[in-house]
């Protein structure tokens, strides 16, 4: 499997909803797009302070390697990436084999 973890930080005029719509439609695409098994995500909630301006974090879980290569292009992941990344000021994403 693979874990296709990312953190956002929305540009300031993003509001909650848009947020909102932002992680529905990405939770949209599990069962659209093959091998997308699981989509979690949540506001940043730790008493630490670490997260350098970011606010948002999610994990993608997929069955194979080879199944998260088809995703990066697949149409409906460019859709929603058409809807999520002109409202963030700044993106980090993390991908590791369980």
């Amino acid at each position: 499997m693979v874990r296709h973890y990312g953190m956002f930080e929305f540009k300031t005029e993003i509001t909650d909803e848009q947020i909102e719509e932002c992680f529905t439609e990405m939770m949209g695409m599990v069962g659209k797009i093959p091998g997308l098994q699981k989509m979690e995500y949540g506001p940043y909630d730790s008493p630490e302070g670490l997260n350098d301006g970011f606010t948002h974090g999610f994990i993608m879980t997929f069955d194979s390697p080879e199944s998260r290569d088809e995703y990066l292009p697949h149409p409906e992941h460019e859709r929603v990436a058409d809807i999520v990344v002109p409202r963030l000021e700044r993106v980090v994403v993390f991908d590791f084999e369980v």
